[in-house]
């Protein structure tokens, strides 16, 4: 893209036109975000992958306007219609739905009451009496009778039928029917009276008779109605009063009180009811989807985030347990490095009960495996599974870990599960899932896709094709956040390390298997297909261990290499000892190395690498352990205080595992002691936590719990459909990388994905 738009880009965001278009040139280049973030901060003066990623929304945004730009200046010089006043105008434009309005009077139509009527000739008429003259109606009407037009009341009706269409495509009467719905645009929904009844429907039924501010409504109540409306049991409508709109266009557009202003005053309350309307509503409509689905995604994003960045165990050799009552318990054991070694099933709970046996199985296996932890799927009989393993006694400290299995079906059957697990069945595959989740969370769920970890709110609502561009943004940067061990990472998370394709990675793991592992990150230079431009893209965010240079384990990248190099030799050390000795790094001074291709980010970036280099920047995993007596809603009494864990996070509160089987719901207004708008202030996914129990409502598989004391149950109508009494479909981690920031757009910023509520808003403040 020509850097036309950089001043509004600028303006949106807040940046520089040498930022923007530093950023342009390094995506133009094929950099990812992840490195322009990392490691090109003296061109973007140090910003983060959010801004980066909203600056190329910005620029794609732009990009589909000029398409869209050329697509209507050919339609209408097509048309024969283009003059240099108009075209100036859609060449300035740099509002979407500016441009449409634009467009309108001229975009081909199908056929319509003014069409037909222009069809009859009555045209004339209809601009004789949008002048609003001194003249009688009734008088010009009676000139346009003809054989085909009957009577003077077809041909002011043929008129008013124009005139109403010209009202509806005037753009200052349409922004005046926007700013209405901004303002003051209602948002309700209705039962259907056929389905009132129909148990299905009852789960909306706090939206059966229901109205509230457009403006005011959340995402979660946004997506719920009119998923309601999608099954056929609500219709959902969108409002402003008739009489204050068409008063305010009367306001705008009658300039007299004589009967050609009657006529046009008639054409506009027509206007308004059978097409200003409903085209406006259909706008906004989209727009509070687009918004709802923006504020969703956002919270989907943030807690993939969460999860994806959980605390590893680390290499530890390990037991994993997938939990069955009738089918049995699955059992794996792996190694240090998640191979698989051992499988075989334990039959502890109803209706074998065969307790003894599954005890001495695991301690046999424990011992010949040298299992130093074992992880069990939290599903069904997860908490039977915990009791069984915390009371065996193994003479030796075995940690007991709770896994999220959140997709680890999904993986089973999938094509990966087959290539990684040929001759295993999905049962086995579950397992081992379970395993390596334990070892390290962010290694396995990049097997999985994303949609179907199931830690958002109406992730299957919203737009499917920009949650998953979201979801894989994420995903990208936290495996760069991360670092990825070159000598054991798999094929599908070498596919997200910057600058890899997947058949590029493909051949790095071929090269692996052939070469018995990388020596140094120079060696990656031999894999087909890795030339220059993905080496620096990927290099940085690749470790090799033990390598021959240090910093081939760290997250200083090879083009600075020289740099370190210099450090050392500045303070008469090697690489290694500069990296081991903190008292001889406290020697260099930064602004000694700041050159015109080394700007001063970049070195303290490296000095503050040095001092732990190839660190994993998660923090250390700690057990958790639920009430004993508590296993059953019933076990569950107002008052109680239970220790829980964050299993997912929605813009109206948090889902917290008590251990019965059923989440409870901490409503926002009970996450803390003071007002938060935002849940992710005061909690965060696998967060260990200690909960009120306010009510529980076994009939509805409801449970209200509290973080602070006190307080009164959740308002009515605030526990979203498809949310409230589900059993979470995924449980979360906790978040471990401090104030690291992601891909999460911000829905305030122009760009084709977000809301075009604050486009139309931008309009009127003008």
């Amino acid at each position: 893209m020509e850097l036309k738009y950089s001043q509004q880009i600028g303006a949106a965001l807040h940046l520089s036109l040498k930022q923007i278009s530093n950023i342009l040139d390094l995506h133009n280049e094929g950099s990812t975000i992840p490195f322009i973030a990392r490691y090109r901060k003296e061109a973007t003066g140090n910003l983060d992958e959010v801004v980066i990623g909203n600056v190329i929304d910005q620029i794609k945004y732009f990009n589909e306007l000029e398409k869209r730009k050329e697509t209507i200046v050919k339609t209408i010089e097509e048309a024969g219609k283009m003059t240099p006043e108009l075209k100036k105008r859609i060449e300035d434009c740099i509002n979407a739905t500016e441009l449409e309005d634009i467009y309108l009077p001229y975009k081909p139509k199908r056929k319509t009451k003014a069409t037909v009527a222009i069809e009859k000739g009555l045209e004339p008429l209809a601009k004789l009496l949008f002048e609003q003259g001194s003249l009688n109606p009734e008088e010009e009407a009676a000139k346009y009778i003809n054989e085909n037009v009957k009577d003077l009341a077809e041909a002011l009706q043929g008129a008013r039928d124009i005139m109403a269409e010209w009202i509806a495509e005037n753009e200052k009467a349409r922004n005046i029917i926007r700013k209405l719905f901004t303002e003051d645009g209602a948002l309700s929904s209705r039962v259907l009276t056929s389905k009132k009844d129909e148990t299905d429907a009852q789960k909306y039924r706090d939206y059966f008779e229901f109205k509230e501010p457009l403006a005011q409504s959340p995402s979660h109540r946004i997506l719920a109605i009119r998923r309601g409306e999608k099954e056929g049991f609500l219709v959902m409508d969108i409002n402003i009063e008739k009489e204050k709109a068409v008063e305010e266009l009367k306001r705008n557009f009658i300039t007299s009180s004589g009967a050609a202003s009657q006529q046009v005053s008639m054409a506009m309350e027509d206007s308004f009811s059978r097409l200003l309307k409903s085209s406006i509503e259909t706008e906004f409509r989209m727009a509070s989807k687009t918004k709802a689905d923006e504020e969703a995604i956002r919270v989907f994003a943030e807690n993939l985030r969460q999860l994806l960045l959980a605390s590893p165990l680390g290499h530890k050799k390990v037991m994993a347990i997938d939990p069955g009552f009738r089918t049995g318990c699955k059992t794996v054991c792996l190694d240090e490095q998640g191979n698989f070694l051992k499988y075989t099933t334990i039959f502890p709970h109803a209706p074998q009960n065969d307790w003894s046996g599954a005890t001495q199985t695991i301690k046999e296996l424990v011992a010949k495996y040298d299992i130093e932890a074992i992880g069990y799927g939290n599903g069904t009989a997860s908490k039977e599974t915990d009791q069984l393993v915390r009371n065996i006694d193994f003479g030796r400290p075995v940690s007991v870990f709770m896994v999220n299995e959140s997709g680890a079906s999904i993986y089973s059957a999938s094509e990966v599960a087959r290539e990684e697990f040929p001759d295993e069945d999905l049962t086995v595959r579950g397992a081992i899932s379970i395993g390596r989740r334990l070892l390290d969370p962010l290694s396995e769920l990049v097997k999985i896709d994303a949609k179907s970890i199931g830690v958002g709110q109406y992730q299957h609502d919203v737009n499917q094709n920009r949650l998953k561009e979201a979801l894989d943004q994420v995903v990208e940067s936290c495996v760069n956040f991360v670092g990825v061990d070159l000598n054991t990472a798999s094929k599908h998370l070498l596919t997200y390390v910057s600058g890899l394709s997947g058949t590029v990675a493909k051949n790095i793991v071929e090269y692996r298997a052939q070469h018995g592992g990388f020596k140094s990150r120079d060696e990656l230079k031999k894999v087909a297909m890795l030339g220059p431009k993905a080496f620096e893209q990927c290099a940085g965010f690749l470790r090799v261990q033990d390598a021959k240079n240090p910093l081939d384990n760290s997250a200083v990248h090879p083009e600075s290499y020289h740099v370190v190099e210099a450090m050392a030799a500045k303070v008469n050390s090697s690489v290694p000892e500069l990296i081991q000795n903190a008292e001889v790094r406290k020697q260099i001074k930064a602004k000694d190395f700041v050159s015109e291709t080394i700007g001063q980010f970049t070195i303290e970036d490296i000095l503050k690498e040095l001092e732990k280099p190839g660190r994993d920047p998660r923090s250390a995993i700690e057990e958790f352990r639920f009430a004993d007596g508590v296993s059953t809603m019933d076990d569950l009494k107002p008052g109680m205080k239970i220790p829980g864990i964050v299993t997912n996070i929605t813009n109206f509160g948090a889902f917290v595992d008590v251990g019965v089987k059923q989440d409870g719901l901490v409503h926002i207004s009970h996450l803390a002691n003071r007002f938060i708008s935002d849940p992710n202030e005061a909690v965060k996914l696998n967060q260990k936590v200690t909960v009120t129990v306010l009510e529980v409502d076994a009939s509805r598989k409801r449970i209200a719990l509290s973080l602070k004391e006190g307080g009164e149950k959740p308002e009515a109508g605030s526990l979203p459909v498809g949310q409230v009494g589900k059993k979470s479909e995924a449980r979360g981690t906790k978040s471990l990388h401090g104030n690291q920031k992601l891909i999460i757009k911000k829905t305030e910023q122009l760009n084709p994905f977000q809301a075009k509520l604050m486009e139309l808003k931008k309009n009127f403040k003008e």
